[in-house]
């Protein structure tokens, strides 16, 4: 009788979520992964150390260390080494493409995904799963050292964070999961594409090279060729905001102006303004809900990006034809 009400946790699952329990195990339990967290740790340590050396020198010689210094903590370096935001910026997308670059090539190719869909599974489970496990690790990953930085800080500075810069502080990592998760579903959409997963790795490495390197480099040759040959005020200001637009197309340049204006509250705008616009404005830092509405168009394309990503890969999976392999 005991046994007929006591059933394991695992047969009570959906299926869905145990695939996620496994792929997640895969994840933890993979040397791609550690060595990717040890990159991770090891920047984030530097980078503290490196904000908390510049905020005992420079910053009590400014303002007395009393404007959001916690903030400070992810923003703030003293030229040896990058800032936490900057290493977030630059490590995200690795993070994403490790975590996602073999997600249904390997499968293919160790003959495992025939064998998977061969049981009473959906699917479109296999890729929701593998997407929804790794969004998951890269979450608690994140959030992991994020609470580090803020917990290593507050027994350095001795000073709690306000609630309005925790709010920042969280919302900074969010957002920071969400610029990984682009990088996640580009990798897992050329998992579904291309069945070696080598191939996978460098056409990834690839897209994120385009734009953390040569899009700037198209950005400013743009800009140079296409300058107003009469410089009026009305021309220089349309000619900035058509190179501010081209510049947003590059997901890095959407977190690099959201993450910027949520941990520096002085951030008031960003995009040209005019003497009219800037004429009477008090120069204060802006509460947290103007800063979010400011980089909420951000935050959507990011968000509309990894939603375009994934649905292309989601697509392209459903209609592949899964043989077995010889």
């Amino acid at each position: 009788m005991f046994d007929r009400f006591v059933r394991p946790r695992a047969e009570s699952l959906h299926p869905f979520w145990v695939m996620v329990q496994k792929e997640m195990a895969d994840h933890l339990r993979s040397w791609r992964f550690v060595i990717l967290v040890s990159i991770l740790v090891l920047t984030c340590i530097g980078s503290l150390y490196t904000a908390l050396s510049t905020i005992r020198e420079a910053v009590p010689k400014q303002d007395g260390g009393s404007s959001f210094l916690f903030l400070k903590l992810f923003t703030i370096s003293d030229g040896t080494l990058p800032p936490f935001i900057t290493f977030v910026s630059f490590l995200g997308p690795l993070l994403g493409i490790g975590m996602g670059f073999d997600a249904i090539s390997s499968e293919r190719n160790k003959g495992t995904l025939s064998r998977l869909l061969s049981q009473p599974l959906h699917r479109d489970t296999v890729i929701n799963a593998k997407f929804v496990a790794a969004l998951i690790v890269i979450t608690v990953l994140l959030f992991a050292l994020g609470f580090l930085v803020m917990g290593l800080g507050l027994i350095a500075i001795g000073i709690p964070p306000t609630p309005e810069e925790l709010a920042r502080m969280v919302f900074f990592l969010a957002l920071s999961v969400l610029y990984v998760a682009f990088w996640l579903s580009v990798s897992i959409l050329f998992s579904t594409r291309f069945r070696q997963a080598a191939t996978s790795a460098l056409a990834g490495i690839a897209v994120w090279l385009f734009f953390s390197v040569f899009f700037p480099l198209l950005v400013n040759l743009t800009a140079s060729a296409t300058a107003p040959a009469v410089q009026t005020p009305e021309n220089v200001l349309s000619h900035q905001q058509f190179i501010l637009y081209l510049s947003r197309l590059s997901p890095s340049q959407l977190f690099s102006e959201a993450t910027t204006t949520m941990l520096t509250p002085s951030v008031r705008s960003l995009g040209p303004l005019t003497m009219e616009q800037i004429y009477g404005a008090i120069p204060s830092p802006l509460p947290f809900g103007q800063s979010l509405l400011l980089v909420w168009p951000q935050v959507t394309g990011l968000l509309a990006a990894a939603a375009v990503c994934f649905a292309a890969s989601y697509v392209l999976f459903m209609r592949q034809e899964i043989r077995s392999r010889n």
